[in-house]
């Protein structure tokens, strides 16, 4: 398959085109198995810890949830959970096993894992991620919304999970080289696939002005020189839990900073998922974030 028909294929995938004015437009998919790519130019941002927790709390508000982990030798979503590792995704993908088998369950929360240190999955040199697509199109009507921790990076294969995907989420920390990774991620986005929109959530956030600089900085440089249009999904504090306590902190519910913070972004994104899923678009402008209990107006990335 060429590069150009397979941008072309990927593309045709997509729920969602953008007209001439950057707006975004239904192209008459159905409401179910919306596909999320949580993404980063850089390792060591916290982009598993990110899909695992939306993943989660996407099911608390009654939503089926499918989280695909696609780094697929390395996965983590497994020990995020506190879950021993398992072999499944070989298993699916060398049919010893239904996918249905492959997955742990948990409610209306499902994970397909990956491998860890797999040698058949190293040596065969299978197209992972063309896989990873064969298997959300024959499963994606069963969720609600299908989540994909991609590998950090520009890989081929991170590049084409993320064009496959409705929406891509790109998790930045407030370090010149994540933000410099995550923009060059999302200029070869855009000039391999045509992509133009991506979200942008800061992790790590130690103050409110520093998430104003990251912001300002990002907000500017994709505009100016890509282009693209930028959504803000708010900002994640900076943890000050033990690392080895942090999972446990994470995932737990209830009035901490953290998960505040996480209730506001999966908020932000409900509201403008399901003003696009009415073909209501609202004026560009400037939006209210709320992190650390302040209030405070940024302008709308555009």
């Amino acid at each position: 398959m060429s590069k150009p028909c397979a941008s072309e294929w990927l593309l045709s995938q997509n729920k969602y085109t953008t007209d001439l004015s950057g707006d975004p437009q239904l192209s008459g998919a159905t409401t179910s198995g919306v596909t999320i790519s949580v993404s980063s130019g850089k390792g060591g941002v916290g982009k598993t810890s990110v899909a695992v927790k939306l993943a989660k709390m996407m099911v608390a508000n009654g939503r089926r949830v499918l989280l695909i982990d696609c780094d697929y030798n390395l996965s983590n979503t497994l020990l995020k959970l506190n879950l021993p590792v398992s072999n499944n995704f070989f298993s699916l993908i060398s049919a010893e096993k239904e996918f249905d088998d492959c997955l742990y369950k948990e409610g209306n929360f499902h994970l397909l894992s990956g491998c860890n240190g797999n040698l058949e999955l190293f040596d065969n040199g299978l197209e992972y991620d063309y896989l990873v697509i064969d298997i959300i199109n024959q499963h994606r009507d069963k969720y609600d919304f299908v989540i994909l921790d991609c590998p950090a990076g520009i890989s081929r294969a991170t590049l084409n999970l993320n064009a496959y995907s409705d929406y891509r989420f790109i998790v930045v920390t407030p370090d010149k080289s994540s933000v410099t990774d995550s923009y060059s991620l999302m200029k070869i986005l855009s000039i391999r696939h045509n992509i133009k929109q991506n979200h942008l959530l800061l992790n790590k956030v130690s103050s409110v002005g520093q998430f104003k600089r990251i912001v300002k900085t990002m907000s500017e440089t994709v505009g100016n020189y890509l282009n693209c249009q930028l959504s803000l999904l708010g900002g994640i504090q900076l943890a000050t839990e033990a690392v080895d306590k942090f999972d446990q902190v994470l995932f737990q519910e209830g009035k901490s900073g953290l998960h505040k913070n996480f209730l506001n972004v999966l908020k932000r994104f409900d509201e403008e998922h399901s003003n696009r899923m009415s073909r209501h678009f609202p004026l560009r402008g400037k939006r209210m974030f709320d992190m650390d209990g302040m209030e405070y107006e940024v302008p709308q990335i555009s």
